[in-house]
């Protein structure tokens, strides 16, 4: 659109209305603008002013038209029917889009040249240094864990920075941006802010050097008393309540309310933290944490829950806070836990009680980790018979709050993935092995620093025997109903698998795509990206081709035996032996939220009949539960599927 000069009548007009500039001939408008709706306006530098055509409904009924009232603006473009008023101090350089609303704010400028947050150096894991993350606006899960974790690679750490700095340079300005459609009210102190399309920031403290990646389809919430600095916030995320973030990156969807504090962090998508603390912390999709008491310190977490009151301690008063730990994916802390860093906690396992002695139970999932006076007591593959981990399993996708497009964190939902079907091959093997060389009638057995009872022993081996069946009996089926020809088209899949914060691949595809990078292979962030795509997209191929491996060394078979009916119905047989076994085992876990002591408190003022009437109203009965009635059906629907190929191929 062409600009013009204003008119000397126009420039009397404004005069009047108390509005003044170093020189009006630095001043251009919209040809159709009228200055009746521009009053107590300072002009400074070069400025561009749309027309005041529109009017903003505010709550509660009133209206409030465009224009400029009572603010300073030094070098600004501001765009159509914007409604900017009482600006304490001033707006510089910046340019603002069309249809926002600005109203009680100190100061919004940039000084100087900036990135917006891109090129932060967030250290995350060790406080002292040496995994550090550089945040940018286009920043994956997955980038971040190689960034952060493959520091034995100094020539891809160097690559992975060089596609960091080549986004940061691409943002880097002396001008700031309001997206169209923005809302600021009633906030402090803006400084070196990018903030994108629909963004509402209401009431903030202070927010300097970052960016609001918001979206028109996917806003991003800034709410009363937020201070930040150093940070990029992407589309869809809200942060609320007095929260204070400092050297934080906020993945999409993310939820930070409640005076929560992270310094140091990264949080990728969907993750919810409120009320607690977090230090150096890298928080994968679907990390949650609710409770003042509770700090995440030193962590690598996903698709975790942390009760109240858990920590950890990365200190130990000699070298200082270098000491790091993870819970690896679905694992849960119980309330007032703790673990002395380092340990490694396997994948969907609970931890309950103080635990100092370093575990490392990476190659046992599913466990329960309890204190038992000061020691560490390990259950085996116990939490694979959970309601609760079903349930979560189920709640993950359907949370997933970001748009269907420009996802950027990939991430894959499997319970049941070769990742941690290797870590159940790993601990059956280790489980056998304790029962071999302390004898089978011994009471206790001891792994790393843990120990684990021989009741605990035996049902571990027989949860992980089921959970491998079951699995393989998938991959099967999933497999004949594609097609009869069972080998794998390509050997892509076999081998060690590796959880990249949510995303599930082969270590060959990884590291093929990292030796990629360090030979030049793949010289954009954009390239590397897709690259990770394409891994993602074809998981279930790569799957198979590690399940066929398995299946043939598991039940010992050539792979002339898998073209042997006979050998697939047996295999199915299990299978299903397996997914009936587990459901029923689910089934009798629920059973337990609706025993006789879980009534207690209900039927306050009554007797026993009383809280039985109590509790079905409030939890309704047993066999309408959504959950139990779901598990009913999914043990008819598989029982109906395995006697359908079992009776095909017979």
């Amino acid at each position: 659109m062409e600009y013009r000069y204003l008119s000397q009548a126009e420039i009397a007009q404004l005069e009047m209305q108390a509005c003044t500039a170093e020189d009006w001939a630095t001043i251009l408008v919209h040809p159709q603008i009228n200055v009746k709706y521009i009053r107590q306006v300072r002009f400074s530098g070069e400025c561009r002013i749309g027309h005041f055509e529109k009017a903003f409904t505010m709550p509660g009924g009133i209206h409030k038209h465009s224009g400029l009232f009572h603010v300073s603006l030094h070098n600004v473009v501001v765009g159509d029917n914007c409604c900017i008023e009482n600006i304490k101090n001033y707006i510089a350089n910046y340019d603002i889009e069309a249809n926002c609303f600005i109203e009680n704010v100190d100061i919004i400028l940039v000084d100087g040249v900036t990135r917006f947050g891109n090129g932060v150096e967030v250290s995350v894991l060790n406080e002292t240094g040496g995994r550090e993350v550089t945040i940018h606006d286009q920043l994956t899960a997955q980038e971040a864990y190689m960034q952060a974790m493959y520091r034995h690679r100094p020539v891809l750490i160097e690559k992975l920075k060089k596609f960091a700095d080549e986004i940061g340079n691409f943002r880097q300005s002396d001008r700031g941006r309001i997206g169209h459609n923005s809302v600021i009210v009633d906030t402090g102190y803006i400084k070196n802010l990018y903030i994108g399309p629909c963004c509402k920031i209401e009431g903030a403290g202070k927010l300097k050097n970052g960016s609001l990646m918001s979206r028109e389809d996917s806003p991003v919430h800034i709410g009363y008393g937020v201070i930040a600095e150093d940070f990029i916030v992407q589309d869809g995320s809200h942060i609320e309540d007095c929260t204070t973030i400092s050297r934080v990156y906020v993945g999409q969807a993310c939820t930070l309310g409640h005076g929560y504090s992270a310094s140091d962090s990264l949080f990728f998508c969907n993750c919810q933290e409120e009320n607690g603390e977090a230090c150096a912390i890298f928080a994968g999709p679907f990390t949650v944490t609710h409770h003042k008491s509770t700090l995440l310190i030193a962590g690598m977490f996903s698709f975790m829950n942390a009760g109240s009151g858990s920590n950890q301690s990365n200190h130990m008063y000699k070298l200082g806070p270098i000491h790091q730990g993870a819970l690896e994916r679905g694992a849960k802390t119980a309330s007032d836990s703790y673990i002395l860093w380092p340990a490694r906690i396997g994948a969907f396992s609970l931890v309950m009680g103080r635990h100092s002695a370093n575990p490392d139970t990476s190659a046992l999932p599913f466990s329960y980790l309890i204190e038992k006076q000061g020691e560490t007591w390990l259950a085996p593959g116990v939490n694979l018979r959970s309601v609760g981990t079903i349930r979560d399993a189920q709640k993950w996708p359907k949370r997933d709050n970001r748009p269907a497009e420009g996802r950027l964190d990939l991430v894959n939902f499997n319970l049941l993935s070769p990742y941690t079907i290797d870590k159940m091959v790993q601990g059956l093997a280790i489980l056998e092995q304790l029962r071999s060389l302390s004898g089978a009638t011994s009471d206790t057995y001891t792994y790393q620093s843990a120990k684990i009872t021989h009741s605990a022993l035996e049902r571990g081996i027989t949860l992980y025997r089921m959970a491998i069946e079951k699995f393989l009996g998938n991959s099967l089926i999933s497999r004949l109903e594609k097609t009869r020809e069972l080998k794998p088209e390509s050997n892509i899949g076999e081998g060690d698998w590796l959880d990249l914060s949510g995303l599930i691949a082969p270590h060959t595809m990884i590291t093929q795509l990292m030796n990629d990078i360090e030979a030049g292979k793949v010289t954009t962030n954009s390239e590397m990206n897709q690259r990770l795509h394409d891994i993602h997209q074809n998981y279930y191929d790569y799957e198979w081709a590690w399940a066929y491996q398995l299946m043939l060394h598991f039940y010992n078979l050539t792979e002339s035996d898998l073209e042997n009916n006979e050998v697939l119905v047996g295999i199915i047989q299990r299978w299903k032996q397996a997914v009936v076994g587990l459901d029923k085992m689910l089934y009798q876990d629920a059973q337990k939220e609706f025993s006789l002591s879980t009534k207690t408190g209900f039927g306050f003022d009554g007797n026993t009949s009383t809280a039985e009437a109590d509790f079905a109203e409030v939890r309704g009965q047993f066999e309408s539960n959504p959950f139990v009635t779901a598990v009913q059906e999914h043990i008819a629907k598989k029982s109906a599927l395995g006697e359908k190929w079992i009776e095909r191929l017979s």
